[in-house]
């Protein structure tokens, strides 16, 4: 009976150990549990976190995207705003004695590949070639060509009638080579507000 009793015992003892092991392993396992529920919620805050940090940058990257698109716009704008100034600076320096202008209009094209036409008159027919050199030397003038030429007479001073040659040319207005003009800036740090509503390249 002692016996018996002696191997209930250790049955007992290693029934209470087994209990103790599976409640310590519960409670461990629980307490990783736990433990990795606060590091998935501070993970899921972190992702929140970091998903509205993208968005910001993802917006502030678009935003200066769309304004580098607009300086440029501007850019451009500013770069063809001299274009008339200069074709009539050249087309009034290449004019010579014994001719006039007429008209000066805008043909085709836009920014540098504007193409102008000039109406005029001149007194002789060399007064007439030598406007088209000097429009073709001048470095943002190219292609001149005549498209019309004619003989007509107007009254003179004395009441006599004078022949003139009315003349239609065309030409482009192209981009000087580097260095003949110079330019400045839209933007950048030296570049300071004109003080007037005019100025010159």
């Amino acid at each position: 009976m002692p016996r018996v009793d002696r191997w209930t015992g250790y049955a007992a003892f290693v029934g209470g150990l087994s209990v103790l092991a599976i409640a310590w392993l519960f409670l461990m396992v629980a307490g990783q549990a736990e433990e990795l529920e606060v590091q998935i919620a501070v993970a899921a805050a972190d992702s929140a976190r970091f998903a509205d940090l993208i968005e910001r940058s993802e917006a502030l990257q678009a935003r200066r995207d769309s304004i580098a698109r607009r300086v440029e716009i501007i850019q451009q704008i500013d770069g063809d705003r001299y274009v008339w100034p200069h074709v009539m600076d050249e087309v009034a320096r290449a004019l010579p004695d014994f001719a006039w202008l007429l008209g000066l209009s805008q043909v085709s094209g836009t920014g540098g590949e504007v193409v102008f036409q000039i109406d005029g008159a001149a007194g002789t027919y060399f007064a007439l070639t030598t406007f088209m050199e000097n429009l073709e030397a001048s470095p943002f003038i190219r292609g001149v060509r005549l498209v019309a030429s004619d003989q007509t007479s107007i009254p003179g001073g004395d009441g006599a009638e004078r022949l003139i040659h009315q003349f239609v040319l065309q030409a482009a207005k192209q981009t000087p080579p580097a260095g003949l003009v110079e330019t400045v800036p839209l933007f950048g740090p030296s570049v300071s507000p004109p003080s007037s509503g005019t100025g010159e390249e």
